[in-house]
């Protein structure tokens, strides 16, 4: 039983995780690679809507995704907006990357390599994980405006999404921790964390929300 206090904190972190950008036509869309199709269905929608003229998806498999998504993530993205009627010359595919570091330089070598000149992207992720994702492409390609995007829904919407309400809150914990650490190690740019946040957090460590945290000397992104 998740306590009316957790789920209080859990919507702190929720909103937190979310960077509010308004969404603007840009350069391209990079849609990160994950368990989630919904980034590939965000990323038809905003081409649809005249936002971007190009889609990169990047991502390989990880233990979470490979038996899902055989063909590696971005590849089967690639599928699905083909399905939604986005034609093949307007999809790249980045296959290598495997984690949001390398999704964001690798997907950069794609757009080089293609000749696409680049001022400005749509980043688009999990709901949860914009802030991070912004935070990271920021540090990996600093002289392109980041646009963050991701499935418009609510706190409760995503739980259903996903089935398993704990998971999400410890999920939401763990992207936390990385906002919290990981500049110190040069992975992505600093950004302020309210105390409001912070507490909630801490909270939520308490109660036994950890499975997504990583020892303090993993250096995986």
């Amino acid at each position: 039983m998740i306590s009316t206090q957790a789920w209080a904190d859990t919507r702190r972190l929720w909103d937190y995780h979310q960077m509010g950008h308004t969404l603007r036509p840009c350069s391209v869309a990079i849609g990160l690679g994950s368990h989630d199709l919904g980034v590939a269905d965000t990323a038809v929608d905003l081409y649809r809507r005249g936002l971007v003229p190009l889609l990169v998806f990047t991502g390989a498999t990880s233990p979470t995704t490979q038996e899902r998504m055989p063909r590696g993530e971005a590849v089967h993205y690639r599928e699905r907006a083909l399905e939604l009627g986005v034609p093949s010359s307007a999809v790249l595919v980045e296959p290598h990357a495997r984690n949001t570091a390398e999704n964001i330089r690798f997907s950069k070598a794609v757009l080089e390599e293609a000749g696409v000149d680049v001022s400005s992207v749509l980043l688009i992720s999990k709901p949860y994980e914009e802030r991070r994702a912004y935070a990271t492409a920021r540090k990996e390609w600093p002289e392109v405006e980041f646009v963050s995007a991701s499935t418009p829904m609510t706190l409760e919407e995503y739980v259903d999404s996903i089935g398993d309400a704990r998971l999400v809150i410890d999920m939401l914990v763990g992207a936390l921790q990385r906002l919290l650490i990981y500049p110190g190690r040069g992975f992505m740019i600093s950004q302020a964390v309210p105390d409001d946040v912070l507490e909630a957090y801490e909270r939520l460590c308490r109660e036994g929300f950890t499975s997504r945290l990583i020892p303090t000397d993993q250096a995986a992104i």
